[in-house]
């Protein structure tokens, strides 16, 4: 597919402001390994391939088993997730989809046996700045499959 809009030239500051949300939530304190794994759920579930591409990439430089990789979009149904994992990852749902669902009660105690205020919050800015990114690159088709993550060379 081709490009439509190169958005980080054509809205310079837009891309700032964007970063700045994704400085905060990598500087949170939230595992790196979580926050890839929130990343590359909700890019499953909107259908971003250039999202994908590139956390896919930056969770394995990461250390991210393949195994985990890919069978996360089956999340529920296989044993490599621990709690934690599993509430950050159905929240990661809950707010991707919220136009089609409610946030439950439910939902929200069961995370925040996992997470502290803080934490929830910051995990749900991470999810808020993914879903951003989705909504940049799928439109404006962001080449895919050139990434790498920093200081890694070409697989």
């Amino acid at each position: 597919m081709t490009q439509r809009i190169d958005y980080p030239k054509t809205a310079p500051e837009a891309l700032t402001a964007m970063l700045g949300l994704e400085r905060y939530v990598r500087h949170s304190g939230l595992p790196r390994k979580l926050l890839e794994l929130v990343r590359m759920r909700a890019s499953q579930i909107n259908g971003c391939a250039y999202c994908l591409d590139m956390h896919s990439k930056d969770a394995r430089a990461d250390g991210e088993s393949e195994q985990r990789l890919y069978v996360l979009a089956g999340w529920r149904e296989a044993p490599f997730y621990d709690e934690r994992e599993r509430a950050a990852l159905e929240w990661t749902e809950a707010l991707t989809r919220i136009a089609d669902n409610d946030v439950p009660d439910e939902l929200y105690a069961r995370v925040r046996r996992q997470f502290s205020e803080k934490e929830l919050v910051d995990l749900s800015l991470a999810v808020i700045a993914i879903n951003g990114w989705n909504r940049l690159a799928i439109p404006f088709r962001t080449h895919v499959g050139d990434y790498q993550p920093a200081g890694k060379s070409a697989r």
